[in-house]
């Protein structure tokens, strides 16, 4: 398995994706069950960590130097 860290967003995204079908599926083990569960809770949030830092640099591209939108508004709240 990729270490979390090391993923892109998307690469994270499918891995999450591919937790989630398997535990949905019901074929699994109590302990791998269990494993599976925290490996998406740690992409989960690996994922959340990505797309913050990627709204804090759209935020950034888009304010001038002296703080104010230069013909964008920042995105918040995702």
């Amino acid at each position: 398995m990729t270490e979390i860290a090391a993923m892109n967003f998307e690469d994270a995204m499918a891995a999450l994706e591919k937790v989630v079908r398997d535990l949905e599926q019901g074929s699994v083990s109590l302990d791998q069950s269990i494993t599976l569960y925290e490996r998406g809770a740690a992409l989960k949030a690996h994922c959340e960590a990505l797309l913050k830092a990627a709204e804090e640099r759209v935020e950034k591209i888009t304010l001038g130097e002296n703080g104010a939108p230069t013909g964008a508004t920042p995105v918040s709240g995702l």
